[in-house]
């Protein structure tokens, strides 16, 4: 197997690649490795969003079940939520066509963050939150609005 300049120096690479297409040198191109490489951009902005919904699941669910601890931390929480609200905003605002996506990223982050939040402590078995509470940065649990 020979080495390329992606397995060597990947900078390089991708400043060697841009260059190429700049100056439309298409048969100089690493084809492969660029088709690959845009299709991981593409699976990372998901993961990004599926990071993102997770940790906002998570300080919601603790903002609105963890009553011991709410006034210690609930402050806290609810900023953390106003920042993750707006980084899944800006994402979403960036990539318009993963919108649609929520509905199945939410399914599969939810029990996620249930599971993370149960470690800490109790939480009840039905403890739900919407996705639409969850995106709505107008709605907080309880008292907090």
């Amino acid at each position: 197997m020979t080495n390329t300049l992606y397995d060597t120096d990947y900078n390089q690479w991708i400043e060697e690649t841009a260059r190429q297409l700049r100056e439309r040198r298409f048969d100089y191109v690493d084809w492969d490795n660029l088709i690959e490489e845009i299709e991981d951009m593409g699976k990372s902005q998901r993961r990004a969003l599926e990071s993102l919904l997770t940790r906002l699941l998570e300080h919601l669910l603790k903002l609105y079940y963890w009553k011991s601890e709410k006034n210690r931390s609930g402050n806290h929480w609810a900023s953390e939520i106003v920042n993750f609200r707006a980084s899944i905003n800006k994402r979403l605002k960036e990539s318009p066509s993963l919108k649609p996506a929520m509905e199945s990223i939410y399914a599969e982050v939810f029990p996620i963050a249930f599971k993370s939040v149960s470690k800490l402590f109790s939480l009840p078995c039905d403890a739900q939150i919407s996705l639409e509470q969850a995106l709505d940065d107008d709605w907080f649990p309880d008292d907090l609005q």
